[in-house]
């Protein structure tokens, strides 16, 4: 092998551990696009800048000085494509949406891809080692840092014997919940049910809601969905 052969499998090589140190995070937390979507997006994006950053190798017959393939341009479609992949592990489910910081390391995976095509190993090094320390180590810290919780809540009730509105209200301001809005719906099984949007300072009280309500004798169902990535 020459030292151009040499270094193109370095870049791929390079590529495909890159892409694979930050999938196997995602795959480990269970998300959709894990260990061999961000090692596949990350060889891909190598391999098209190569495309032009050797662009001299699959034009041989041309005077290298007509040569006037721009390689920003193929880093911006690949861009593009990425976004219709990052798209695709975003999903919505009531009011939670899921898979925006999978998207998010797919398309920094192939940015990664993408330094590595043309040689700029040093920033792709170190934006791998960030991008793993990022979906990590921060999901630690922003388990610390004080935030709300957003829960979409349904409770249903024997049209007979339905909690009033203000003794729902106050039994779930006790439980550290703010009510923001609510609807009404009577289904054809001849429950009432309520429909709303709550919030807490305290994760811990969505499992708490939860136990008072399976115990609750009045409740025929519930269901509690809390938002998030």
């Amino acid at each position: 092998m020459n030292a151009d052969q040499i270094q193109i499998v370095a870049h791929l090589l390079g590529s495909l551990v890159a892409g694979g140190i930050i999938g196997l995070e995602r795959s480990y937390h269970g998300r959709p696009a894990g260990f061999r979507t961000h090692a596949l997006v990350c060889l891909a994006s190598t391999l098209l800048m190569m495309v032009t950053y050797y662009q001299w190798k699959w034009l041989p017959d041309v005077p290298l000085d007509t040569i006037r393939a721009d390689p920003t341009r193929m880093a911006q479609g690949i861009m593009t494509g990425i976004g219709f992949l990052g798209a695709g592990v975003i999903f919505k489910e009531g009011l939670s949406v899921r898979g925006l910081t999978t998207a998010a390391s797919i398309w920094i995976t192939a940015v990664i891809g993408i330094l590595i095509g043309i040689e700029f190993y040093l920033p792709a090094i170190i934006a791998t080692v960030l991008t793993v320390g990022v979906l990590s180590i921060f999901r630690s810290i922003e388990a610390m840092l004080p935030s709300q919780s957003y829960i979409h809540h349904q409770i249903s009730f024997d049209r007979q014997q339905v909690m009033p509105e203000h003794e729902l209200n106050e039994f779930l301001q006790r439980q550290g919940f703010k009510v923001l809005n609510i609807s009404y719906r009577v289904r054809d099984d001849n429950y009432f049910e309520y429909r709303m949007i709550i919030k807490t300072e305290d994760a811990k009280n969505v499992s708490r809601l939860a136990e008072l309500w399976r115990t609750h004798e009045r409740v025929r169902e519930f269901r509690i969905s809390p938002t998030g990535d």
